[in-house]
C-alpha cells in the first residue's frame, strides 16, 4: 500500500487483551449492586461501546451509576493484573514507528483507563496521538473519532488505515472512508461484520506488516 502516512489503532481487542480484567471487574460491580452476575462470553458480546453502556443492560436503571462507579474504581487496579498484548502487537508497533508511520489510538475506553493500559503495557512511547470517545459527543461506529484523528494529525482518509476488531469498527472506518484492517483471531467479530465490508480480515496484528511494508 503506497502513500499510507498514519495508522490507527482501536485498543481493545486489537492490540490488548483486557477481557479477563473487564470480567472480573463487571461481575463485582454486579456482585455490589445485587445484579445477576453474567458468563464471559455474554460480557464480551457487551464489550465496545464504552463501559456505561456495557454496564446498562444489566442493572436496573436505579443501579446504574453507583455500578458504573463500583466498576472503574475496581477497574483501574485490575487492568494492571489481567491485561496483556496480543502476540505481535509490540513488533508490530514498534515496526510502524521505525518505518516513519505516525500511529494513533481511538478506542470507546475512556480515557483514564486507555492511559493505565498503555502505560502499564509500556506501549505509550509508539504513540503520537490517543483519542477516547469520553472526549467527544459521539463514539464508534460514528466516524467522529476518526475524523478528529485525521484533522489533528493532518492527514487525509487516503493516508491513514484504520485497524479495529469489531463490526463497529469496520462500520466507523467506512464512514470515514479509511481502509480498515479487522483482526479476526478466528473469533466472532460482531454480529454484521459481512455487511460493512472491510478492507482485509486479517487472523492477527502481525498480519498487518506484509501489506505496509
Amino acid at each position: 500500500m503506497k502513500g499510507i502516512k498514519l495508522v490507527i489503532f482501536d485498543l481493545d481487542g486489537t492490540l490488548v487483551n483486557a477481557y479477563p480484567a473487564i470480567v472480573k471487574s463487571f461481575n463485582f460491580a454486579m456482585r455490589k449492586t445485587g445484579s445477576r452476575r453474567q458468563n464471559p462470553s455474554v460480557i464480551r458480546r457487551a464489550v465496545g461501546w464504552g463501559d456505561k453502556l456495557l454496564l446498562r443492560p444489566f442493572v436496573k436503571k436505579k443501579d446504574l451509576n453507583r455500578a458504573l462507579r463500583i466498576y472503574r474504581s475496581h477497574h483501574a487496579f485490575e487492568l494492571l493484573r489481567g491485561a496483556r498484548l496480543y502476540a505481535g502487537a509490540a513488533k508490530t508497533l514498534a515496526f510502524l514507528k521505525k518505518n516513519g508511520y505516525k500511529i494513533a489510538v481511538a478506542s470507546n475506553r475512556p480515557t483514564k483507563f486507555s492511559r493505565i493500559l498503555m502505560r502499564h503495557l509500556n506501549i505509550s512511547r509508539f504513540f503520537d496521538y490517543a483519542l477516547c470517545a469520553d472526549r467527544l459527543s459521539r463514539r464508534k461506529p460514528h466516524p467522529q473519532i476518526l475524523n478528529e484523528i485525521l484533522r489533528r494529525m493532518q492527514v487525509n482518509a487516503n493516508e491513514a488505515v484504520f485497524v479495529g476488531d469489531m463490526a463497529i469498527d469496520a462500520q466507523a472506518g467506512n464512514r470515514a472512508h479509511i481502509k480498515t484492517f479487522i483482526v479476526s483471531r478466528n473469533q466472532d467479530s460482531g454480529p454484521g461484520l459481512p455487511r460493512y465490508k472491510p478492507f482485509k480480515l486479517i487472523k492477527n496484528i502481525s498480519g498487518l506488516r506484509k501489506y505496509l511494508s
